[in-house]
């Protein structure tokens, strides 16, 4: 019902993954994930477990395969279900139940995998995965978007379109992006717009919050107001008008 990627920016070790399906709030079910630890991808007739016991396999130090033998190994449900992960280390593995309806399969590659049933055909995973390497270089969430965008192109999900859900983690156990689309006749276009409306704020007071190594984040909020106020003075000056659906802002 659905076709995701899951990746790890070497460079960082940010964990990416977005998803799309005919399938509403697929975004709620799919993607599993924690800072330093890793990212997990359940679908098909999905398990919730697969993800949050996946992660606890793997900060127990099992390798990605290793976690899938040991989720699958339990549950009489496998051959129906699909999940792909990648750890720390940028290790990766990924399963397709015999029983997964059709097209259905996977890709591993370096640092992402791609996964998905109910497909078009195997050119959805094979493009998403192409244009994700192709866009090397640049952000996480562009190449994830721009992925997802070219597996849309040549069919994604066989039955149609609903839902869509992109999700960053850095190296903590909060997000530091988490948007979904959960019932819209455009959810990929839609996903980009919010990407979009995230940065004109909430991604600049994402930089901002506290860590593990900095428990006070910044703790004078101007700093982070006037850049806020003066990337909206040049949007203006720009002449662009702003994706976001929010009223005028009222003064506090």
């Amino acid at each position: 019902m659905t076709w995701s990627i899951v990746a790890r920016d070497p460079e960082t070790g940010d964990f990416g993954i977005a998803v799309a399906s005919r399938f509403f709030a697929v975004g709620a079910a799919v993607p599993h994930m924690r800072g330093g630890v890793g990212a997990i991808a359940t679908q098909a007739f999905v398990s919730p477990l697969y993800g949050t016991d996946g992660l606890a396999l793997l900060s127990e130090g099992h390798s990605p395969d290793e976690s899938i033998a040991i989720l699958t190994g339990r549950d009489d449900g496998c051959q129906q279900r699909q999940l792909h992960l990648i750890d720390a280390e940028g290790r990766n593995a990924a399963f397709t139940g015999e029983h997964c309806i059709d097209w259905a399969g996977h890709l591993v590659d370096d640092h992402v995998s791609v996964a998905g049933n109910m497909l078009a055909g195997p050119q959805v995973i094979a493009e998403t995965l192409r244009v994700y390497k192709e866009t090397a270089g640049a952000p996480l969430a562009e190449r994830l978007l721009a992925a997802m965008d070219a597996g849309e192109v040549v069919g994604g999900d066989k039955r149609g379109r609903q839902a869509a859900a992109m999700k960053i983690y850095r190296d903590q156990d909060y997000a530091w992006l988490d948007i979904r689309v959960d019932d819209h006749f455009d959810p990929l276009g839609e996903l980009r717009r919010l990407y979009a409306v995230a940065q004109e704020r909430f991604l600049h007071v994402a930089e901002t919050m506290p860590t593990r190594d900095n428990p006070h984040g910044l703790t004078d909020r101007r700093l982070i107001d006037e850049k806020i106020a003066a990337l909206e003075t040049a949007r203006i000056a720009e002449g662009r008008a702003s994706p976001s659906f929010a009223t005028p802002l009222k003064p506090a």
